[in-house]
């Protein structure tokens, strides 16, 4: 049986036949998780958001513990909203979707650790954050979705069930990008300038001031010695972006070569599952590409064009929870029909 979090308001409590029957989505990644629950006829009744969850931050048991909490809020705001406080609904099915669950064996044991939650019945899903952004951005049955938020990462799916997905582990897994490695470009990039190891830039002055530090050296040196968490190298992304649109030449090449990373990943999606022939859509979200920044989305446009001209990108106004409600709500119905079927 899997703990379940001290606020938990009706740990003790009967689950009673007349509950209220519930469905939780979840979406978690590296800055945020967002948690809603719905009756299984759709409307959602509880609702909570919270830090990120990614296992790979994270590490996998303050990721379960904190989903685990943000849950227990959501059905808390449920049993109010249904007029049932005190009595625990009985939850039908649970879909959680993380970033950091790219590798079979890490959903497995995500699955494993919420194995015995009452809010996580058998037959419920554990998967990658990607799935949830695809579906708040499309219904299509042929699609791509490319994450670039604190990480990177894309997804393509096919009618028949297939899917292509990629490691997204880094640089071991042939990864460039996301907003932690473009906030660390703009400090590499700020270190060569000042030491003449590279071309002058304005990173140099607004990397260290972005920071609160009076030089780039103060900044490199408080990372070595711990004074500064490299987590905080995410909060230059949004200064080299600025860079670039100030007409940073520098700022400006490592924007350009984000885009094509983006586009590499659509388009490797695409051909793994054959669907160069055919307009689908290719979804793009996470904080990097929903700033909408200018330069990024025309070099993302313009490579999809060249590489993959049938292809259609969309920058998703929906959020990923979304997504991951839709999933969830469609699991709990078929789960539902293949249970009790009708008809003879």
């Amino acid at each position: 049986m899997g703990e379940v979090s001290a606020g938990q308001a009706a740990e003790d409590a009967a689950w009673g036949s007349g509950a209220p029957r519930l469905v939780v989505a979840v979406d978690g990644g590296g800055s945020k998780t967002e948690v809603v629950v719905m009756r299984e006829d759709g409307p959602i009744v509880g609702r909570s958001r919270g830090a990120g969850s990614s296992p790979h931050f994270e590490g996998l048991g303050e990721s379960v513990a904190r989903i685990d909490e943000l849950v227990w809020d959501a059905i808390g705001q449920a049993a109010e909203t249904l007029g049932v406080a005190g009595t625990a609904p009985v939850v039908l099915h649970a879909g959680v979707y993380l970033s950091g669950l790219d590798l079979p064996v890490e959903m497995d044991t995500y699955r494993d650790a919420l194995a015995g939650f009452d809010w996580f019945p058998e037959g419920s899903i554990v998967d990658n954050d990607l799935f949830a952004l695809l579906r708040a951005g499309t219904d299509a049955p042929d699609a791509v979705a490319v994450v670039c938020g604190t990480g990177i990462n894309a997804l393509g799916v096919r009618a028949d069930g297939e899917t292509a997905r990629f490691a997204a582990l880094g640089g071991i897994s042939g990864d460039w990008g996301g907003g932690w490695f473009l906030g660390e470009q703009a400090l590499w990039h700020a270190a060569r300038a000042v030491d003449g190891r590279g071309p002058a830039t304005v990173l140099a002055e607004l990397v260290p001031a972005a920071l609160d530090l009076p030089n780039v050296q103060e900044v490199i040196e408080a990372l070595h010695f711990g004074r500064l968490p490299h987590s905080e190298l995410i909060q230059l992304s949004p200064v080299l972006f600025r860079a670039a649109r100030e007409g940073d030449a520098v700022a400006a090449s490592v924007i350009d070569r984000q885009a094509e990373e983006i586009v590499a990943l659509a388009a490797s999606a695409i051909r793994r599952l054959g669907l160069e022939g055919q307009a689908l859509p290719v979804v793009l979200g996470g904080g990097v590409l929903a700033a909408r920044d200018e330069r990024l989305l025309a070099g993302v446009t313009a490579g999809l064009a060249r590489e993959v001209p049938n292809a259609v990108p969309l920058v998703t106004e929906e959020p990923p929870v979304a997504g991951a409600a839709a999933l969830a709500l469609a699991s709990a119905i078929r789960r539902s029909l293949v249970s009790d079927p009708v008809g003879p």
